[in-house]
C-alpha cells in the first residue's frame, strides 16, 4: 500500500478538507470495526502512542492507538485552522504540521506567492520533508486551494513549485475551487489567472471545481428537501449537513454542503488507493491514462447518486441510471458540457457490489452518444472499490479529460480582461517586491495557449476516424 499526504491551504482548503478527515474516518470506521490499524487506514493516516515524547511514538501494526492525519495545514490567518483545532476533529491533526500567519493575503496572489512564499519556504519544506519520512511509500501529494483568494491561490500555486523541486518522483493531483461570476472577491480574475500559470506547469492533474455548479446542486437537493414530493426525512446521519446531521447547521455555514460534495469527490477518488477492489485503480494511473498531453490535465469530475449526499429519503436509482447520470450536466462539479465536446480519455471509479460485466455493458450502452478522439476511441480506464460510501450501496466518480473545460478557461480570460484594460486594482500588485506587468502578460498568455491546444483538439472533431491497417502476424 502507498500513502498520499493532503495539503491545505487558505480558508477555502482548509474548510474542504476538514469534511474529507471527517468522512474518512466515518468511512474506516464502518468498515474497521475492531479498530486495528490496516493498510488501508495507513494510507492517509499515522497511528501515534501519545506517550511518547516526539515522533518515536509511530505504530506501524496491532490496535489503533491514536489516528494522525497526514496532513499540512496552511492558512495566513488564523481564524479557520483554530476553529479546526477547536472542533470536533482536533485530534486529529499534529500540531507540529501547521502553519499560521495573522495578517492574510488581503485577496492577493502576489502577497500569498512572492511575500509568504519567501518567507514561509523553509517552513513548509520542513513540514512536508517530516510528512514524507513517516511513509513508506509516499506516493501522491493533494493540495486542495481555491484559485480566487489570496493564500489558496498565491501560497498555494508556490507550493506546487516547491513540492516539485523537492519530490519530483511524487504525484501533484491539486483539487482547485474555481469562482463563480458573481464572486464577491474583486480582484479573483487576476488571482485565478495568475494562479492557472503555475498550475499549467507544475501538476500532474487537476481536478477544477466551480463554485456556481456547487451551488446549483445544494439548490436543487434543498429543493427535493423541501418540496415533500420525495420524501422530506433526512437520516440522522446527513452527509450533506456535517457531522451534528442537524440541518439548522446548514443555514449557520452555507459552505458546509457544498464544502462535502467536494470531500466526497476526493473520497471517491482515493477509494482504490485505501480498499481492495476486484478492479483497482492506482493514483499514478489516473494522471498515466488520462493525461496524453502534459499541459492538459484538467479533468472533469462528476459524482453519482448526488441526491445521497444529503441522504434523501428517495428509492436507490437503477445501477444503469447511475451511469446515465455521470454523463449528465447535473451531476458535474463543473459547468461544461462534455457530451458535445471531445473526450481525450475517461475514467469511471466505481464503488460497490458492482461487476466488471456491468462496468462494459454500460460503457457500450454510451459511448455511441460520447465522441472521443479518432487516435484513442477505446480511451476508457475503470475500476472497481468493493466498498461503498457510508449508508450507500454504490457510487460512481467519473473522470473525463475533455476539451469542454475550455469555456471556463475562456471566461476567465474575459473577465482577466475586463479588469485589466481599465488597469483597475493593479497596483496593489506591482507594490509587490518582484512582482511587474509582464507577471500578467505571461499568465494570460499561457493562458492562451492551453485554450489554443483545445482549439486545436476540437478542430479535428469532425474528422472520420482512419480504419487503420493492423499488422499482419503468419500463423
Amino acid at each position: 500500500m502507498t500513502q498520499s499526504v493532503v495539503v491545505q491551504v487558505g480558508q477555502c482548503g482548509n474548510q474542504i478538507g476538514c469534511c474529507f478527515w471527517d468522512l474518512a474516518l466515518r468511512e474506516h470506521a464502518a468498515v474497521n470495526q475492531k479498530g486495528i490499524y490496516d493498510e488501508a487506514i495507513s494510507s492517509f493516516f499515522r497511528n501515534v502512542d501519545t506517550r511518547v515524547v516526539g515522533d518515536g511514538g509511530n505504530i506501524s501494526k496491532g490496535k489503533i492507538c491514536s489516528l494522525k492525519a497526514r496532513a499540512v495545514l496552511i492558512d495566513m490567518e488564523e481564524g479557520v485552522v483554530n476553529e479546526i483545532l477547536q472542533g470536533p476533529l482536533r485530534d486529529v491533526f499534529d500540531s507540529k504540521q501547521l502553519i499560521t500567519d495573522i495578517s492574510g493575503s488581503g485577496n492577493n496572489w502576489a502577497v500569498g506567492h512572492k511575500v509568504f512564499g519567501r518567507l514561509y519556504q523553509e517552513q513548509i519544506l520542513e513540514k512536508l520533508r517530516k510528512s514524507a519520512e513517516h511513509c513508506d511509500c509516499l506516493q501522491c501529494f493533494f493540495i486542495i486551494h481555491s484559485m480566487g483568494g489570496g493564500t489558496g491561490s498565491g501560497l498555494g500555486t508556490f507550493l506546487l513549485k516547491v513540492l516539485e523541486d523537492e519530490f519530483p518522483e511524487v504525484y501533484r493531483f491539486v483539487t482547485s475551487i474555481y469562482p463563480s461570476g458573481e464572486d464577491d472577491v474583486i480582484t479573483s480574475p487576476y488571482n485565478s489567472i495568475l494562479a492557472m500559470k503555475e498550475l499549467n506547469e507544475h501538476a500532474d492533474c487537476v481536478l477544477p471545481i466551480d463554485n456556481q455548479s456547487l451551488f446549483d446542486i445544494i439548490s436543487k437537493i434543498d429543493l427535493m428537501v423541501n418540496s415533500g414530493k420525495l420524501g422530506t426525512a433526512i437520516k440522522p446521519k446527513s452527509l450533506v449537513t456535517s457531522s451534528a446531521g442537524a440541518l439548522k447547521k446548514q443555514h449557520q455555514k452555507p459552505f458546509d454542503a457544498m464544502n462535502n460534495i467536494v470531500a466526497n469527490l476526493l473520497l471517491n477518488l482515493t477509494s482504490s488507493a485505501r480498499f481492495e477492489g476486484s478492479l483497482n485503480m492506482d493514483l499514478n494511473e489516473i494522471s498515466m491514462n488520462l493525461v496524453p498531453f502534459p499541459q492538459l490535465h484538467y479533468l472533469v469530475s462528476s459524482l453519482t447518486p448526488l441526491y445521497t449526499l444529503a441522504d434523501v429519503n428517495i428509492p436507490t436509482r437503477r445501477l444503469d441510471q447511475m451511469f446515465s447520470d455521470a454523463f449528465s450536466k447535473d451531476h458535474q462539479l463543473i459547468r461544461a458540457d462534455p457530451k458535445h465536446s471531445l473526450y481525450l480519455a475517461c475514467a469511471l471509479m466505481v464503488r460497490g457490489n458492482v461487476q466488471v460485466s456491468d462496468l462494459r455493458r454500460n460503457i457500450e450502452r454510451l459511448k455511441p452518444s460520447l465522441q472521443f478522439i479518432s487516435w484513442n476511441q477505446e480511451g476508457w480506464k475503470t475500476s472497481l472499490c468493493s466498498v461503498p460510501p457510508v449508508g450507500h450501496s454504490h457510487s460512481l466518480l467519473a473522470l473525463a479529460n475533455n476539451t469542454c473545460v475550455k469555456p471556463t478557461f475562456m471566461e476567465l480570460r474575459e473577465r482577466f480582461m475586463r479588469l485589466y484594460k481599465k488597469k483597475a486594482h493593479l497596483h496593489h500588485y506591482l507594490q509587490i517586491e518582484g512582482m511587474e506587468e509582464s507577471c500578467f502578460m505571461e499568465a494570460v498568455s499561457s493562458l492562451s495557449t492551453l485554450i489554443e491546444e483545445y482549439n486545436q483538439l476540437d478542430a479535428t472533431r469532425s474528422m472520420p476516424v482512419e480504419d487503420l491497417p493492423r499488422l499482419s502476424v503468419a500463423v
